[in-house]
């Protein structure tokens, strides 16, 4: 058995607020007679619909819900997670089923909390990279201004850039950048998604909404342009100074792909390489396998993420980890980011793509996950689930093609779900096909009801 435990970013390092729907994806990855651990009970739909396409025997599950703490059971609060309540129930938990069958301790992201519960329980050895993580390591491994140090010093390309730890110094960067190039991005040391990266533009051709920037800002004319925004966003880019910031070139008419690998005590390997595609500088979906790539562009990516995974490896994270990176039109890969944590697309590749769809069989399969956009309003899952049927695109295991849910369908307001689906299909004509099918059914709600810069994107003034 092993004990899966469903926690996110620490919230001393970025607030993330509601993230009980999303850090469901774990139940993904449990296997019969594990240990679950969230923060508030699943949804007994989608355990029942993730389980039933698994072939988990949910009644095998053993599932701990952990005290609410300070976010109420929003999010996993870490200190709720070695609390002695807490403890004590995964001691009674875990007797039951006898610790010395516990194979390992998996944790979506790695907070020192987790090597503390491990270590509390006596299975400090069977969370990988308990050492790395007690100390605060995976700050560091999933800091955007550490990435550029390392990858450096690994030899890994990156875009042009410097890492600023003063507003002056952001000042410089920008500065020196803008003078070669008609845009720059600035990005927070911790966001994801492209939520905490903003375009700034001097260029105003350079103003596109395909790229993993979801604030945009057009810089005034004058000398003092630089100084300006830098006077109004230094609090907001640093986290009111807690973290250095991140000043990179722009590189217009990119491709967002990414590698990802396991690092283990006796080396890495490579998982899965997929594509990443934004629309009004939201993520909008990504695809798995990494198809149509020119072989030059394929094997960069996989050199520098092997590096990258490597570097990581000896500085002693263990577990997954993805490094993103840009295809620039010449076919150069630079790379821009590492996630030491479960990410994303974990569950998208190694379970759905994998094994449900076994995208590696013929005839052969992609899988695209959506996130459903600001633009849809749909109002619960059977509604949801209902059009899938009623629209031919629900999941069909002998064809190896449909749609499936990838985390719980639940309203953050009355016809508001905001969730992810993937799409199993054959060829980009039938993604497109199946795509316009659900757009034409749910997208409901004006694009000028909503901010492209909003986190969730939610509307302010539409009436269901």
């Amino acid at each position: 058995m092993r004990v899966l435990i469903g926690n996110h970013i620490d919230p001393a390092i970025r607030d993330r607020g509601d993230l009980r729907a999303w850090t469901q994806r774990l139940l993904w990855f449990a296997q019969d007679g594990d240990l679950i651990v969230l923060c508030d009970v699943p949804d007994p739909r989608f355990l029942a619909y993730v389980t039933a396409l698994t072939g988990v025997d949910p009644a095998s599950l053993h599932v701990l819900i952990t005290p609410p703490g300070r976010f109420g059971g929003r999010l996993l609060d870490p200190d709720s997670l070695t609390s002695h309540q807490f403890l004590d129930a995964a001691r009674e938990a875990l007797t039951a089923s006898d610790t010395r069958q516990v194979e390992e301790v998996f944790a979506l992201w790695p907070s020192a909390s987790v090597a503390l519960f491990a270590a509390a329980l006596g299975l400090a050895d069977r969370f990988p990279g308990a050492a790395f993580v007690a100390q605060s390591g995976g700050e560091l491994g999933n800091n955007k201004a550490a990435f550029r140090a390392l990858a450096a010093g690994a030899g890994v390309p990156i875009a042009p850039g410097a890492v600023c730890r003063s507003a002056s110094e952001a000042i410089d960067a920008t500065s020196t950048l803008l003078s070669t190039a008609g845009a720059v991005v600035v990005k927070q040391a911790h966001n994801g998604a492209g939520v905490g990266n903003q375009l700034l533009v001097r260029d105003s051709m350079l103003a596109v909404d395909h790229v993993g920037a979801r604030h945009l800002h057009h810089l005034d004319p004058g000398p003092d342009a630089i100084d300006v925004y830098w006077q109004e966003r230094w609090d907001w880019a640093s986290g009111e100074g807690r973290f250095p910031v991140v000043v990179e070139e722009f590189t217009p008419n990119a491709t967002s792909l990414y590698s990802e690998h396991y690092a283990a005590d006796t080396g890495t390997r490579p998982t899965e390489m997929g594509t990443l595609l934004y629309v009004c500088r939201r993520l909008s979906h990504q695809i798995v396998p990494l198809r149509d790539v020119d072989d030059k562009v394929r094997a960069q990516l996989l050199d520098g993420g092997t590096r990258l995974a490597e570097t990581w490896r000896a500085l002693g994270y263990r577990g997954h980890l993805s490094a993103d990176a840009i295809a620039t039109p010449d076919g150069r890969v630079l790379f821009t980011e590492v996630n030491a944590q479960v990410s994303g697309s974990l569950h998208i590749y190694q379970v759905i793509a994998h094994r449900i769809v076994d995208t590696s069989a013929l005839p052969e399969r992609s899988v695209v996950e959506y996130h459903v956009p600001p633009t849809w309003s749909v109002p619960d899952a059977d509604t949801f689930f209902a059009a899938l049927t009623e629209l031919g695109c629900a999941w069909d295991a002998n064809n190896r093609t449909g749609v499936i849910v990838s985390m719980p369908i639940v309203p953050l307001q009355p016809g508001l779900a905001q969730f992810v689906f993937c799409l199993a299909y054959a060829t980009e004509a039938d993604r497109q096909t199946v795509w316009e099918r659900l757009d034409a059914r749910f997208a409901t709600v004006p694009a000028s009801a909503y901010s492209a810069s909003d986190h969730v994107g939610t509307p302010v003034h539409f009436a269901s």
